[in-house]
């Protein structure tokens, strides 16, 4: 028995949720369907990496076949969304790209039927254990053996997040068109925002592919440009299209379909035909270079969902990566705003919403920028990390520019008040100079002050919105006092003094208290650094208000 191949334009296979709570499967042109009663607000994935993939994935499709041409299209189609009808008129023209198996090109996978070992498909999942994790039985958190076959649309979906994140995988495999395990950001205009709504938020303008770019666009369309010895680097405009940046395909894979009479996925427990049961891979697959700074939409990065930063000007651009503890409102400079040695760049769906978008639509109030990624180890993933924050701005042209120098300020202050937080707990605990320390109480001293302040930052930003120049600096006169309460609360709760604890112990502990206080107070050379990042001048000592009194 032959089935028919899968084609994810044309066929459904996207599982969604919609606002009333039910779930469906649906071509990717439905996600505008039922907009107005039951609109689609998230994606039915059992995996967050999925979910997150997807959303680049759709965003990627309306780049690539109808992204908008300028602002005024872009407002328009917020306002009035393009029908399913239009859209599966615009995706059909790039729907020969999407077969994942039969008999042609097979979506992100190599050119060639390549002749190599199977691997399980298990080993399609980022964070599943590898080939040297499992000979040590260090498995130990993600087990083997949890995945043995895979529906076709989850191996589609498993694909795609793999060559688009893809980690270093031992030599000959490269890393995705942004480096291993990027931090994607995606703009959400509302807590509750339909799934056009975000996929139509975060797509840049441009122009749609043309059918004598196809092979430059889709990789796996055309034999594969190979690395390694006597290779080339796959470079924009040069050997490739630079809507690839949707598209990239790093390593050389070709799945194993299975015709089976009733099979279900290991992972969504979905019913198929056709199973992918392994796959197998050949070294030395496109590498990608060149490709950060492509000039595509205002602030471009390597990749509009991607923030990038260098060490200092005149050195090479990278992709951000995710964070042990995720991301938070100390990353504002690179992530939000561009810092202010303009080494850090926001990705330029981030930069869009905040420069032009949010303002097409009348700034909504709820805005929320969604960060998410594999914070990675190497070849090792060590978890997958997802985090929101509120995304605030304004109309006005100045005062926006006023509230991201205001933003960067905090934030400066902060990352300075938690340094000396974890240098005076290290202190206390430890003593000056000791190489033994426990790091991870010291990592979680600086994340509770950071979870603890995150609330009042966002609550000062909003407060800026309606104030002058005086309550800009009263306001952040206020920071500075939050940053102390935190800072002196956190070291009392991590440095207890027990009746037992000895006189040199107890000292040691006073000693480091009284130079956080004086810091925070603004005392010392540490407190004038920490008021000066905030724009506040120095303390007057008491001596020197009393001889400017007499004089």
């Amino acid at each position: 028995m032959v089935n028919e191949a899968l084609n994810l334009i044309s066929d459904a296979w996207l599982p969604v949720r919609h606002k009333s709570g039910v779930s469906s499967i649906i071509r990717p042109a439905q996600i505008v369907e039922g907009f107005k009663e039951d609109p689609i607000v998230d994606f039915g994935w059992p995996r967050a990496d999925f979910r997150i993939a997807s959303f680049e994935f759709l965003i990627g499709l309306v780049a690539t076949a109808c992204p908008p041409a300028n602002r005024r299209v872009w407002r328009q189609n917020w306002c009035n969304p393009l029908s399913v009808e239009k859209l599966d008129e615009a995706f059909a023209r790039v729907a020969d790209a999407f077969w994942l198996d039969g008999s042609g090109a097979r979506f992100l996978q190599d050119y060639e039927d390549l002749q190599s070992g199977q691997e399980l498909v298990e080993r399609l999942l980022i964070d599943a254990p590898g080939e040297s994790t499992v000979k040590r039985n260090a498995d130990l958190f993600v087990h083997r053996g949890q995945v043995g076959r895979l529906g076709r649309a989850t191996a589609a979906m498993a694909l795609f997040t793999l060559q688009s994140w893809a980690p270093s995988g031992g030599a000959g495999n490269m890393t995705g068109l942004r480096g291993g395990g990027p931090l994607t950001t995606l703009v959400l205009p509302s807590e509750d925002a339909r799934l056009w709504e975000i996929v139509w938020a975060n797509v840049p303008d441009g122009e749609a592919v043309k059918s004598n770019d196809m092979e430059r666009v889709f990789p796996w369309m055309a034999p594969t440009i190979l690395s390694g010895k006597g290779g080339t680097d796959v470079r924009p405009t040069e050997n490739a299209h630079p809507l690839q940046c949707w598209w990239g395909m790093p390593r050389r894979i070709r799945l194993d379909f299975e015709n089976v009479a009733e099979g279900y996925c290991d992972l969504t427990g979905q019913k198929d035909e056709v199973l992918v049961s392994g796959w197998r891979q050949r070294p030395y697959g496109p590498k990608y270079a060149g490709w950060i700074g492509t000039p595509y939409g205002s602030g471009a990065v390597i990749h509009p969902l991607t923030p990038r930063y260098r060490q200092k000007e005149g050195t090479e651009w990278l992709a951000v990566h995710p964070q042990p503890g995720g991301i938070g409102y100390r990353h504002w400079a690179g992530i939000v705003a561009q810092s202010a040695d303009k080494n850090r760049l926001p990705a330029s769906c981030v930069a869009n919403w905040r420069n032009e978008r949010a303002g097409e639509i009348g700034l909504p109030e709820n805005a929320r920028l969604l960060t998410a990624g594999f914070d990675m180890d190497n070849m090792k993933a060590r978890s997958f990390v997802e985090s929101e924050m509120p995304l605030p701005g304004s109309l006005d042209t100045e005062l926006q520019k006023a509230l991201d120098a205001l933003a960067l300020q905090c934030v400066s202050a902060a990352v300075h008040v938690a340094d000396i937080l974890r240098g005076s707990v290290r202190e206390a605990l430890f003593g000056k100079g000791t190489v033994s320390v426990d790091v991870t109480l010291l990592s979680n001293v600086r994340e509770r002050f950071w979870a603890k302040t995150e609330n009042s930052f966002f609550a000062i930003l909003q407060d800026a919105t309606g104030t002058d120049d005086e309550g800009m600096v009263a306001l952040r006169k206020s920071w500075l006092h939050i940053l102390a309460q935190s800072a002196l609360g956190e070291f009392d709760a991590t440095v207890i003094l027990e009746p037992d604890t000895g006189i040199t112990e107890a000292q040691r502990s006073a000693l480091a208290r009284r130079r956080l206080g004086a810091a925070v107070s603004g005392m010392g050379k540490e407190g004038k650094k920490i008021r000066s990042e905030l724009g506040l001048p120095e303390l007057v000592k008491k001596k020197q208000k009393i001889a400017e009194k007499v004089s």
